[in-house]
């Protein structure tokens, strides 16, 4: 007489299914750590799939790579760079179609502070008005948005999006503060001029880090500082502004010490930058026969 083995009963063994989505049953298992991953969680790696837990662990464990400015390495394109520039357009076709617009975020020295309660305090158009350009005048926004691009393929990459962003928002706001200081406390300008000529400040202090050639950019900056001058309509004040505080800025991330303090030492030095347009701001005011 002969004795049969029993088949296993096939509902007794349960088939594999992904962590993450319960009701999906999957056969593929990851490479790293051997957990079944269902279409959605499979990435592709070197040899067969990984799942995305494992992508993910492996890409928080990765070394950082940094620029020499200490910034954060990035491929691709200059993102804070064209969304500057998207940021500008926007407003500006806003400009052509909202009556009052312009207005209402340019800057004139007397928003600074007000004027005995019949003009409001209204400090934040210091940053609003380089956002803004002349509606009557398409070759303005060009112009700034043409040299944004050149200078932000350039600063971007070397400097890191967030020291980036820093210097072209200080930058404005150093521009602001040379209208305050040095010309009319009714006169209203907007445009991105003055963060702009941040740029090249920054620019002529990055090239002398490096060694490279800077008498482009000191022809550059000549001959629009000559126009400034020469062509009514152009605020030279802000421009000066904008080029001193731009150059200031990347001093500070340029000449910071390279190591574990880099990062902290060239934000405080950031800030510092900050406070001293404060002072100036308040010394401004100060003067203002308002």
């Amino acid at each position: 007489m002969s004795f049969g083995v029993p088949a296993p009963d096939a509902g007794s063994q349960q088939a594999p299914v992904c962590p993450r989505h319960p009701d999906r049953v999957s056969y593929v298992r990851c490479q790293r750590c051997g957990r079944p991953a269902c279409a959605e969680c499979q990435r592709t790696a070197a040899v067969g799939f990984q799942c995305v837990d494992c992508v993910r662990e492996q890409a928080a464990n990765a070394p950082v790579q940094r620029t020499a400015f200490g910034g954060v390495a990035r491929g691709g394109s200059p993102v804070v760079t064209y969304t500057l520039i998207g940021i500008c357009a926007v407003v500006f076709l806003l400009q052509l179609v909202v009556p009052g617009l312009t207005r209402a975020f340019s800057y004139a020295p007397v928003y600074t502070a007000g004027a005995g309660g019949i003009i409001p305090a209204e400090p934040w158009r210091m940053v609003t008005a380089a956002f803004l350009h002349s509606p009557s005048s398409f070759l303005h926004i060009a112009f700034n948005m043409y040299a944004l691009y050149i200078l932000g393929k350039v600063l971007e990459p070397a400097m890191g999006r967030a020291r980036f962003l820093a210097l072209y928002l200080v930058s404005a706001v150093g521009g602001s503060v040379g209208v305050l200081l040095l010309s009319n406390f009714q006169q209203s300008v907007v445009g991105a001029s003055g963060a702009v000529f941040g740029l090249f400040g920054a620019l002529f202090i990055i090239q002398r880090k490096r060694g490279g050639d800077v008498r482009q950019i000191v022809v550059l900056v000549g001959i629009n500082a000559v126009l400034g001058f020469v062509v009514p309509g152009i605020a030279w004040q802000a421009h000066l502004g904008g080029l001193l505080t731009g150059a200031a800025c990347a001093a500070v991330i340029a000449y910071a010490p390279r190591g574990a303090r880099q990062t902290q030492l060239q934000w405080a030095g950031l800030a510092g930058v900050v406070v001293l347009l404060g002072l100036l701001t308040f010394v401004g005011v100060s003067l203002l026969p308002v």
